[in-house]
């Protein structure tokens, strides 16, 4: 069975995908050309929206992160470690 936080991501990851998917179907259909290729205008959109793409899923992996992170999971700093340490 999926947990809540693995339906999350899975969920996030889908919607980027697809919104990936969307823009690229709408940069070929607005700069394609008869012949059934890309303007250069085109092709700039195309590069253009992959660098998005990119930074999208970046900044979503690292939101998704910080949003989920749970103290059992030891990923926030130990505030006592010098404490401990000199014990």
């Amino acid at each position: 069975m999926l947990d809540r936080d693995q339906i999350i991501e899975i969920a996030v990851a889908v919607a980027s995908v697809l919104l990936m998917l969307s823009a690229m179907f709408g940069i070929g259909s607005q700069y394609g050309t008869d012949n059934g290729t890309l303007s250069p205008e085109g092709g700039e959109m195309l590069v253009i929206a992959i660098i998005g793409f990119i930074l999208l899923l970046t900044t979503v992996g690292l939101v998704l992160a910080f949003l989920m992170n749970e103290p059992e999971d030891e990923l926030e700093p130990d505030d006592d470690a010098d404490a401990k340490s000199a014990v």
